[in-house]
């Protein structure tokens, strides 16, 4: 499995994450604290400085609450330039809304009124890193990654 940090995400297009997406398994449902990278016009000249004004003020990444050997969870995102930690989702395997292969499903829309029309999904790209598409209800809106333990190398 090939090593993928932030900076190589981020010059990826939409079409090479979609690729990657499609081709990689859900991987084990994660546990603890994850660092997020937003891929917002991935590929693009401005990819880069947009994944550091998300991550200063807006989404740092996810702190997952999955028990070893459980098959469901569930997480809180690490948001706002005051580094809050809110907005509840429930993680579970599940289908994909791109191609109905497995994925995990970072589920919004029962547990939280803010982010009720959100719903995310990761597949493991590579060890302690994973890839996933963010949904405004069955909308694709971005991609995202997120990098567990010492996966980050962009800082």
């Amino acid at each position: 499995m090939p090593n993928y940090d932030p900076a190589s995400l981020l010059k990826m297009t939409t079409a090479d994450l979609d690729k990657l997406f499609a081709g990689s398994p859900p991987g084990p449902l994660p546990n603890g604290e994850a660092q997020g990278t937003a891929l917002i016009d991935p590929g693009s000249s401005m990819s880069h400085e947009i994944a550091k004004l998300v991550n200063i003020f807006a989404w740092q990444g996810k702190v997952f609450d999955v028990p070893a050997g459980a098959n469901e969870g569930t997480l809180v995102n690490h948001i706002s330039v005051f580094g809050i930690k809110a907005i509840l989702a429930k993680v579970y395997l599940g289908d994909s809304l791109i191609d109905k292969k497995p994925c995990i499903v970072l589920d919004y829309s029962k547990t939280s009124l803010v982010a009720k029309h959100i719903r995310d999904e990761i597949r493991n790209i590579a060890p302690d890193i994973y890839l996933g598409p963010v949904y405004w209800d069955s909308k694709k809106l971005f991609y995202f990654a997120l990098h567990f333990g010492n996966a980050r190398t962009d800082d």
